[in-house]
């Protein structure tokens, strides 16, 4: 089992840049991290603090309260912490409001450096209107001349990117760092699994620590799911739920769209059928909207579109966080058979719906994993990596390599996704074969074919691909 603290080394050395830059200059610097929930914003910068060997404090906001609830909040952790030992220049009372709290606390300031972090910023902001602008002066005439790192975390995306927009008060003076979930290289690391089991832990955990650090060691996915259908208050199934009900806690229309891709409904079509009432579908005009929503601005769907010197349609939705995408593909049906004692059914149903949901869903790892490892292929410039298909998915063509996307100048290969328990062999080679010269661009004898398969590729169809990628080349490229 992965116990206490894992991966984000590179994550945990840019704070220890930021903290050195600190130390050298003796002026503060602000960093503003964002990331999904369930993703370890926390767990990072608090790791980082602890690890770091200077005073902070570490502030954390509460949705819904109140302006003066918030600022009493603030000066509790104020006192409490590792600023709050010169007790004496700590007012009795707390004050009523954010221009005073960060008066008081620039007051705290030692002259060494401090780390000062606000957690779940956006929360702070939308309950006061006053907040963004307190803390720019706070920071332009109190903290920015003194060492300090100033951290500001939030999981509402589109709010933390306005914070720093050029419109907001603090535009221009924080750096920003997107903190994704760990990837198929550092789960399986963290899990100590062969490469084909870790990108399937991978794709059940969608990288989030929360859940890998309830895997244990060396435990394939199949059997990990198998004994979490015991357990209904299982992380596998708790984590994606909570973040679920965090962002989208009522039963609306946005909920009823969002669990239809989740369904792996995939078309703007489909989705407005299956998201409607028995009055109907939901009209195109409520429709894109919110799919426009839960792409741009909440970040929990992502887009593919058809890949090749042309534009193609239509546009592919689906659930852009893995861990969700199974919770609401197989995860929440098997909790429901769970709650009602019957784990042997959960069991069942996600045996049965695994290998097709795996099959799809590996996609979009494959595609990133060519995307960052184009400089060591035939194809450097082959830094857009998508799929093609026609209005009739036929044919559905998984990998595109090209120079840009959605509309490429330059198509370099074609390809195919086998996630099965066997080889890529002479009939997929065919199939692959007759699909690809459907695609606008490719030209025969011109244009590469690869194959990227969990069961290795038979030797008969190896000797007509340019490239061959088995679950080990697909781990190396997230090193």
């Amino acid at each position: 089992m992965a116990t206490g603290f894992v991966g984000r080394t590179a994550e945990l050395n840019l704070l220890y840049r930021r903290l050195e830059r600190v130390t050298t200059s003796n002026t503060g610097t602000a960093l503003a991290i964002r990331g999904r929930r369930q993703v370890g914003k926390s767990r990072l910068v608090q790791e980082f603090c602890d690890r770091a060997g200077v005073p902070y404090v570490y502030y954390t906001a509460t949705k819904g309260e109140s302006p003066v609830e918030a600022v009493a909040d603030f000066f509790a952790e104020l006192r409490e912490s590792s600023l709050g030992r010169a007790q004496e220049l700590i007012p009795e009372e707390p004050p009523t409001g954010w221009p005073d709290a960060f008066r008081a606390l620039a007051a705290l300031l030692p002259p060494s450096p401090v780390i000062v972090v606000i957690d779940e910023l956006p929360w702070a902001a939308e309950q006061d209107s006053l907040f963004d602008g307190a803390l720019q002066t706070a920071w332009d005439r109190l903290l920015a001349n003194r060492p300090v790192l100033l951290l500001l975390l939030g999981s509402d995306l589109h709010m933390m990117e306005r914070l720093t927009a050029y419109d907001r008060p603090f535009f221009g003076r924080a750096d920003n760092l997107l903190l994704g979930p760990l990837n198929p290289a550092e789960v399986g690391r963290a899990l100590d699994l062969a490469a084909i089991d870790a990108i399937d832990a991978y794709l059940v955990t969608g990288g989030l620590p929360g859940i890998v650090r309830a895997w244990p060691s060396g435990v394939k996915a199949l059997e990990f799911m198998e004994v979490e259908c015991e357990d209904p208050a299982s992380p596998m199934f708790g984590v994606p739920e909570a973040a679920l009900l965090a962002e989208f806690p009522l039963p609306d229309v946005t909920r009823r769209v969002l669990e239809a891709v989740g369904g792996e409904t995939r078309t703007h079509a489909k989705i407005a059928s299956d998201a409607g009432t028995r009055a109907g579908g939901v009209p195109s005009g409520t429709l894109s909207p919110i799919l426009q929503r839960l792409v741009e601005e909440k970040r929990v769907l992502a887009t593919d579109e058809p890949l090749s010197v042309r534009p193609g349609k239509p546009q592919l939705y689906r659930v852009a966080d893995s861990s969700l995408r199974f919770h609401l593909a197989i995860g929440r049906a098997a909790v429901q058979w769970t709650l009602r004692g019957r784990p042997s059914s959960a069991v069942a149903l996600v045996q049965r719906r695994w290998l097709t949901w795996r099959g799809r869903a590996v996609e979009p790892v494959i595609r990133q994993a060519l995307e960052r490892a184009a400089d060591g292929t035939l194809w450097p410039d082959a830094v857009a990596v998508g799929g093609w298909w026609n209005r009739s998915f036929d044919p559905e063509i998984d990998i595109v390599g090209a120079d840009r996307s959605p509309v490429a100048t330059q198509v370099y290969y074609a390809g195919s996704v086998k996630w099965l328990n066997r080889p890529f062999d002479g009939r997929d080679l065919a199939d692959l074969q007759r699909g690809a010269v459907s695609i606008p661009g490719y030209s025969p004898g011109l244009t590469g074919l690869v194959a990227v398969s969990a069961g290795g590729v038979a030797a008969g169809a190896s000797t007509q691909l340019a490239l061959c990628w088995g679950p080990e080349e697909v781990v190396a490229a997230y090193e």
